[in-house]
């Protein structure tokens, strides 16, 4: 016994000497997006956490020094809206070609979490993507293989046949009949037990979160339009089964009865909320219902309307809802319903994520203050994250980066990074 314990004493005397500690010198500090910020500091990091902060430039022996000090260092930016998979401006029969197979998916997965990282994004949820290529994604950078933010993925959205996620839409009918045949699309489901049995085949991959689309969706093709998609019994099913495997449930709706819908079934968040009313924003604050505007995704839209890359009735809706561009997040805003930021990347070029912020101050109203504090707090607390990132707390991840500006006066500051860190690792910046 007198032998393992003097092991086991070495064993944790050796790995407390090898742990790497970094000082990370800073020209003022936020530490907690809705408090004052902090002149000269310097957080101290040692193997992978926060374990003080000092004021001014300091430096334990042994530390490896990060001059920052000409930079405001603040808390790693959350994105709860990513489809890194993806890349924009891909015509809608992209996914259809031998490239796109999942194993290629994952690897412009990986390609486009460096580049979200990069932007400052050190938490991000990916919404929507094949299930192997995000699985193998998120674990491949959860284990240091790779480099990249912290990912929470969902991988296939919910969809009725003929909806926003039937990726047998607009084609022609025999190559449908072949795809609907191989069962492949479980994710295509009618009727609540259907849909719960959907649920749970896609958390039994080991997602973090479901989603499903509530409403129709832009991008597609399809002529159902904006409006409900689910039935509110589907949607009840596809929330408590989520629920009951203790995943949060995530919805994609634009008309405001499927928003309305979606929130009385119970959904964690609305994504997008594009044509949501005041009766919409009532129930959501009565619920406690998250709210991601995805605000980049217009700029997206913007990008590549009128180009060709889109059908005829995508581009139809797409101009519909740029005309109430950042509308619902103002009403949401101004009704006190929490917010996280999102961005619907994929849609928009990745690593412009941070612009999100900007827009959510000029389209949606929010101060800067509050605008970083849905890109900090508000997505920690709607991904579960709370008690390990968000703020720079003591104890908590060392998920920071370093910007040149003040966030807390203008929000294109984040889009000028300098250092970023991500649970202790250093992402390469170039």
């Amino acid at each position: 016994m007198r032998t393992f314990l003097i092991a086991a004493m070495a064993l944790l005397t050796a790995t407390t000497a090898n742990a790497e500690t970094f000082a990370i010198q800073a020209g003022h500090l936020i530490i907690d997006a809705a408090k004052p910020e902090r002149g000269a500091s310097t957080v101290i990091v040692t193997d992978g956490k926060i374990v003080r902060i000092d004021d001014g430039a300091t430096a334990p022996d042994g530390a490896t020094v990060v001059d920052m000090r000409d930079k405001t260092v603040l808390p790693g930016l959350i994105d709860v809206h990513v489809h890194l998979t993806g890349n924009a401006g891909e015509p809608w029969y992209q996914g259809l070609t031998p490239k796109y197979s999942e194993p290629y998916a994952a690897t412009v997965g990986l390609k486009n979490a460096l580049i979200t990282a990069r932007a400052g994004f050190t938490t991000v949820r990916d919404l929507g993507g094949g299930p192997l290529a995000s699985l193998a994604m998120r674990d491949a950078v959860k284990e240091g293989s790779f480099p990249g933010p912290r990912i929470l993925v969902a991988g296939p959205a919910l969809s009725i046949i003929g909806g926003h996620g039937d990726g047998t839409v607009g084609l022609n009918p025999d190559l449908r009949a072949a795809i609907d045949a191989t069962g492949e699309q479980f994710w295509v489901c009618t009727g609540p037990q259907e849909c719960a049995k959907a649920v749970r085949r896609i958390a039994a991959y080991g997602v973090d979160v479901i989603k499903f689309h509530a409403t129709g969706g832009v991008l597609d093709d399809g002529k159902i339009g904006l409006e409900q998609h689910f039935t509110d019994e589907e949607m009840k099913a596809i929330c408590d089964t989520a629920h009951q495997l203790g995943l949060k449930a995530a919805a994609h709706a634009h008309g405001a009865k499927g928003i309305a819908a979606a929130v009385r079934a119970g959904v964690d968040s609305i994504e997008h909320g594009t044509f949501i009313d005041d009766a919409g924003v009532a129930l959501m604050k009565a619920h406690g219902t998250y709210y991601s505007a995805t605000l980049m995704a217009f700029s997206g839209l913007q990008m590549y309307l009128g180009t060709g890359r889109y059908t005829a009735n995508t581009e139809a809706k797409g101009r519909a809802t740029l005309a109430v561009w950042g509308k619902g997040l103002n009403r949401a805003y101004k009704a006190g319903v929490p917010i996280a930021l999102g961005t619907d990347a994929a849609v928009l070029p990745h690593g412009r994520n941070g612009e999100e912020l900007g827009l959510m101050v000029s389209k949606g109203g929010m101060t800067p203050r509050d605008a970083l504090i849905a890109a900090t707090k508000g997505g920690a607390d709607l991904l579960g994250l709370s008690a390990e990132t968000g703020t720079l707390d003591v104890g908590k991840s060392a998920d920071l980066i370093a910007v040149t500006g003040d966030p807390l006066v203008d929000p294109a500051a984040v889009t000028h990074v300098n250092y970023v860190m991500v649970q202790g690792r250093v992402i390469p910046m170039r």
